[in-house]
């Protein structure tokens, strides 16, 4: 009776550092060899990172990753390799009439050489993706690999979400096992998506089944690992853990006749995070990485008082640790006197750097600049946002003298509504809530208040305000959070129109404010700094609309 060590990899690989990623490759192949795999299961592009974008139109890229490769497979052993890189392709012209020359691939390795190469058949152009720009796809969907005696189908992430996808193809080949490799990004709800569908492959094709998918944050996404092994009864038999890299292997052995196969774990399998701790993980990830990838070398957060700041600051020195967080108040005549007390004690509790620069001085100084403008006009959001906006100045000032990177903490229901100042608390080079909404500020923050109190209770229970002005709330602007969210919710996540939304039972007047209040915004949103993307459709490459548009 045949039997195959499949052992997988989810490592974090950074976007062009070939050299890097290709350490990574070794490492995981020592110790592939180390534990006697079969076969060792490595991500999507992990060579170049993904997604590569326009890098894979340089030459020099395709060329620095291909030699990379043979040196990767001149070391290789006994274990049979699958790693992603990107490939030199033949000549194709799709429908647009722009040639691709380059394929996403998965090089199998073994033995000191490349023993095979197979080109990703179906690519995603949708969402984020876009790789019917960059490639061109594979022309052998049904292709076999006999490793260990037994017949093995590779394939690379978006094949396998087809039902008559490479996979199929490969089981009617004489597959008695499939392999599918991936970069394939998070969204809250994702893993019980791939979960279903990968469970049903295996189920449907009555061979086992072995998913292996990066760990990471690349700009605005993050890879969630989450790798999973599924019998030939579809049932999940093992689940690598989230967010984090991770080693492992299974055990399978193949009936010599019948098709039935028993995959067997080394240690209990992992499940889900709760939702909450999922969420909170993805943007602990996604900020970090950025952080680090990018070279900076700590998080400056300005601290208002409030829940969105406080937040921010909490993920910044979870991913980070409290010596690589600054944090800095910045009140002026409209601040409560709570509002710094309250930072400093929240930064007290996460251990981090606190200072305080008074603005009100230099808001004075403004005010007396633009007097002569200003003259015989009512003070008003020019006034509010002015006080905004010297706080984005002073943030830009310490992360230019110090290194390090400014976290913006407006979160997605301002961002939907232009409730967050262009040039003021829009300030700085990422924007870790940028994709979530108030009412799940609130959600996280109480969440992570479960595992250590580092969240003072009176930055939970205040009534949100941007205190640019006496007594302001945030109400005076907006509906509550819990409506306008589900609103935003309808009109841009699920592209609900208003008229459909009206007829659900929603004030009239109120949705189409709000909606104006969106549309008339992609301007800002378009100058915003990246965000985790922790949604189905985020801001950004999820949704692409025209900043100059009429329609209603």
């Amino acid at each position: 009776m045949p039997s195959l060590r499949v052992a997988g990899a989810q490592i974090n690989p950074t976007v062009g550092d070939i050299e890097g990623n290709a350490a990574l490759i070794l490492k995981a192949m020592a110790w592939a060899e180390e534990n006697a795999a079969d076969i060792l299961l490595l991500p999507e592009l992990a060579l170049s990172g993904y997604p590569p974008e326009d890098l894979v139109l340089r030459d020099t890229f395709v060329t620095r990753g291909l030699a990379a490769l043979e040196e990767i497979a001149a070391r290789s052993s006994s274990t049979t390799t699958v790693l992603g890189f990107v490939d030199r392709a033949g000549a194709h012209r799709p429908s647009d009439a722009v040639g691709r020359t380059v394929a996403n691939a998965a090089a199998v390795v073994k033995n000191g050489r490349l023993v095979g190469t197979y080109h990703k058949c179906l690519l995603p152009n949708y969402g984020v993706f876009d790789e019917a720009r960059y490639f061109a796809s594979g022309s052998d969907p049904s292709a076999v690999w006999m490793i260990g005696g037994v017949p093995v189908g590779i394939s690379v992430c978006e094949d396998i979400w087809s039902v008559d996808g490479p996979p199929a193809a490969q089981v009617t080949a004489g597959a008695r096992l499939l392999v599918n490799i991936n970069g394939s990004p998070y969204h809250f709800g994702k893993g019980v998506e791939r979960t279903r569908l990968l469970s049903g492959v295996a189920r449907g094709a009555a061979v086992p089944l072995v998913y292996l998918n990066m760990v990471g944050g690349q700009d605005e996404l993050v890879f969630d690992g989450n790798s999973m092994v599924f019998d030939s009864a579809g049932d999940l038999v093992y689940r690598a853990a989230q967010f984090e890299e991770e080693n492992f292997f299974v055990d399978i052995d193949f009936d010599p006749v019948a098709s039935a196969t028993t995959p067997i774990s080394p240690k209990p399998t992992m499940s889900h995070l709760p939702a909450e701790a999922e969420v909170y993980g993805a943007l602990q990830l996604g900020l970090g990485d950025y952080v680090h990838k990018n070279g900076f070398r700590e998080a400056v957060v300005g601290l208002s008082g409030g829940i969105d700041s406080a937040l921010t600051c909490a993920l910044a020195v979870d991913a980070l640790g409290p010596d690589a967080v600054h944090g800095i108040s910045m009140p002026s005549r409209y601040s409560s006197v709570g509002s710094v007390e309250d930072s400093r004690e929240l930064a007290a509790r996460l251990g981090c750097r606190f200072d305080v620069l008074g603005i009100d001085g230099i808001f004075s100084e403004h005010l007396s600049t633009l007097a002569p403008l200003f003259v015989d006009t009512h003070e008003g959001v020019a006034e509010e946002n002015l006080q905004a906006r010297i706080r984005g100045a002073l943030l830009m000032a310490v992360s230019n003298k110090f290194g390090g990177l400014v976290v913006a903490t407006g979160n997605k229901s301002e961002m939907a509504v232009g409730y967050a100042t262009l040039y003021g608390d829009m300030a700085g080079g990422f924007a870790v809530l940028k994709d979530v909404f108030k009412t799940l500020v609130y959600r996280l923050s109480r969440w992570r208040n479960t595992q250590s109190a580092v969240i003072p209770d009176v930055i939970i229970d205040k009534p949100p305000s941007a205190e640019l002005r006496p007594g302001q709330l945030d109400t005076d602007s907006l509906p509550n959070y819990d409506l306008l969210d589900e609103l935003l919710r309808r009109y841009v996540e699920q592209d609900e129109g208003v008229a459909k939304i009206i007829a659900e039972g929603f004030d009239e007047d109120l949705v189409k404010r709000v909606a104006r209040m969106v549309d008339r915004n992609e301007y800002k949103r378009r100058q915003a700094a990246p965000g985790v993307k922790i949604t189905e459709k985020a801001f950004g490459k999820d949704r692409r609309l025209p900043i100059t548009n009429r329609n209603d």
